[in-house]
């Protein structure tokens, strides 16, 4: 008996040490040092991220935040909110297409931003956001930049869901739009 319970403390601090030393301390890292030690973790972490899933396309809205212009650049939040009645959450990065004024697809170059992804837990009504970066100013032999009227949006692990939003912007650069993983609020 001593000799399996030596055994589960070892996995388990395996577990702990290559979690820490990742710096991916997860939720299931967390639920097995919860065991290992008997400590509790919080109601709301075991009871709603826990069993949670991951958001849907239909159970989320989009939309543009306040745009930050300056020196040839602009910044802005994406933001996805949960709309439905349940917890659900998101984890990495949003799929982006432009669209220009007759449906049809622009260029578009989504560069993700080398910053490690986190779940983020959204209750409903909570958001997330992602920011974007783009220029608007032409570079290289770029003699004009695509005018697109909508930007179509597909919120990380969907495939053919999507949504789309109003977004009248000048994206140089062809199409580059810059994104970083989503985190937690409206930004």
């Amino acid at each position: 008996m001593k000799r399996f319970k030596r055994a589960g403390s070892a996995m388990v601090a395996g577990v702990l040490l290559t979690s820490t030393a990742s710096g991916l301390f997860t939720s299931d890292a967390a639920a097995a040092r919860s065991a290992a030690t008997g400590s509790a973790i919080s109601a709301g972490f075991r009871g709603e991220a826990a069993a949670a899933e991951r958001c849907r396309t239909d159970a989320l809205t989009a939309r543009l935040g306040r745009q930050d212009p300056g020196a040839g650049n602009v910044y802005a939040p994406l933001v996805l909110t949960n709309t439905s009645a349940q917890t659900c959450w998101v984890y990495g990065f949003p799929g982006l297409i432009m669209i220009d004024g007759n449906g049809d697809a622009l260029r578009t170059r989504v560069r993700r931003e080398n910053l490690r992804p986190r779940r983020v837990v959204l209750k409903p009504n909570a958001s997330a956001h992602a920011r974007l970066h783009w220029g608007m100013v032409e570079t290289g032999a770029e003699k004009r930049c695509p005018a697109p009227a909508r930007l179509m949006i597909i919120p990380p692990d969907e495939a053919a869901a999507h949504l789309e939003i109003p977004f009248r912007a000048t994206v140089c650069d062809n199409g580059r739009i810059d994104v970083r993983p989503f985190a937690p609020g409206a930004a």
